[in-house]
């Protein structure tokens, strides 16, 4: 498999995609696909929505076209998916997306070609309904007429200092063909270095207890903050004295959203129950950390009784995205502080540089009022923030306030 002479489709364009595509679109000839119709308009003009990219990146990639129609990858014979793989109301893995990706895939694929996995997944599920689905819609057979492999991505939005090349990268592969053109696939782009899995169940594993190690870590900090608070300790000190020591782990309380750390355990967990296998840990912290955003809500709430009595005041809440530095609100836990106080009755806005002007979000303000607000709750730590500084956000409150610094920025 001369690379040189192969076409490459990314199936999938969001936080994991497009990067992936923009690199190897520098060297090869390159597909970015996406079902979203509008995506493809603004990346064609150079444009990310998710403010990830900016367009002089974007266009740097040369050989990279965009296209939103499954036959113009009729030509490809390197198939990446990266489509995402939430979960459902009842937390069980909502694989719509990876599965249609997949038959799309088997209606155009051709002998020779190669499929990689890059979604996060359960331990299994490549080669359990992925490979069959593939075979099904293409009459093709895996390891004869077509190679497969996953290799999970490890993208984290917002972070500019952790970028696709200089990430190592795990492989992985169907058998050893598979598995060493896969790797020199990666190695064309990755600057860090390749990890190659002994399998592609270990591959899977590998990337679904990533996030879930930090889910239990953060779930701890969260649970430290709960026993500190009734003690009247603040637990930010307590942090930064443990954190001396060389092996601390330094990690904070916070809400846990998102389409990563709050969405892999219940992949696992799926997989414990088809193996029969209670967990009780990442059980336990996913618990945790869901009930977070209700905690601080109750806590801010007594405040608010106590300084206004039964007055209904004017709220601001600063930040609605998952995380800080990034546009993705995805499963942010925002949301449900401020549902708590607008069932309340208290009138609450919203601010949120990162989020886009057409965002449907109710009372959400682009531009803030001076001497306004009774409260004012810096729920995400964008950059911004830290730059507008204390005494500055301050103005836009009321003498008598409350500002609960839920990042504790300042």
């Amino acid at each position: 498999m001369n690379l040189k002479n192969n076409k490459i489709a990314i199936i999938g364009l969001g936080y994991v995609g497009l990067p992936l595509a923009i690199e190897f679109g520098k060297k090869y000839e390159t597909f970015g696909y996406d079902i979203d119709q509008n995506r493809i308009k603004y990346l064609k003009k150079g444009l990310d929505k998710t403010k990830e990219f900016k367009k002089n990146y974007i266009s740097s990639s040369k050989k990279l076209i965009f296209v939103n129609k499954i036959k113009q990858l009729e030509n490809c014979n390197i198939f990446i998916v990266t489509v995402p793989t939430p979960i459902f109301k009842n937390n069980t893995p909502d694989l719509r997306n990876i599965i249609d990706a997949t038959k799309k895939i088997g209606s155009i694929l051709k002998k020779n070609s190669m499929v990689i996995y890059e979604s996060t997944v359960y331990p299994g599920l490549t080669e359990e309904i992925c490979i069959p689905i593939l075979e099904k819609f293409s009459n093709l057979k895996s390891n004869k007429d077509f190679y497969y492999g996953y290799s999970p991505e490890r993208i984290n939005p917002g972070d500019k200092s952790h970028q696709l090349t200089n990430i190592k990268k795990i492989v992985s592969g169907s058998n050893n063909f598979s598995s060493k053109k896969i790797k020199e696939i990666y190695k064309s782009i990755i600057k860090a270095g390749i990890h190659m899995a002994p399998s592609i169940k270990v591959a899977e594993a590998a990337k679904v207890i990533e996030n879930i190690q930090r889910d239990i870590n953060v779930a701890f900090a969260n649970e430290l903050f709960k026993i500190f608070e009734k003690m009247k300790l603040n637990t930010y000190d307590v942090l930064k004295a443990a954190n001396t020591k060389w092996n601390f782990l330094d990690f904070k309380p916070g809400l846990v959203g998102g389409h990563c750390i709050g969405v892999d355990p219940y992949y696992l967990l799926h997989k414990c129950k088809q193996i029969k296998f209670t967990s009780k840990i990442i059980t336990a912290g996913r618990k945790v950390n869901d009930e977070m955003s209700y905690y601080y809500a109750n806590l801010i709430n007594k405040k608010i009784k106590e300084k206004f009595k039964k007055k209904k005041i004017k709220m601001l809440v600063m930040g609605y995205t998952f995380k800080e530095n990034c546009s993705d609100t995805r499963n942010t836990k925002v949301s449900e502080i401020i549902k708590y106080f607008k069932k309340r009755k208290h009138k609450v806005h919203i601010y949120d540089p990162w989020v886009e002007k057409n965002e449907k979000i109710s009372n959400f303000q682009k531009k803030l009022k001076k001497n306004y607000y009774d409260c004012i709750i810096i729920a995400v730590k964008h950059e911004k923030f830290i730059e507008m500084g204390k005494n500055k956000i301050l103005q836009y409150c009321r003498k008598k306030n409350i500002l609960f610094d839920l990042k504790k920025i300042f």
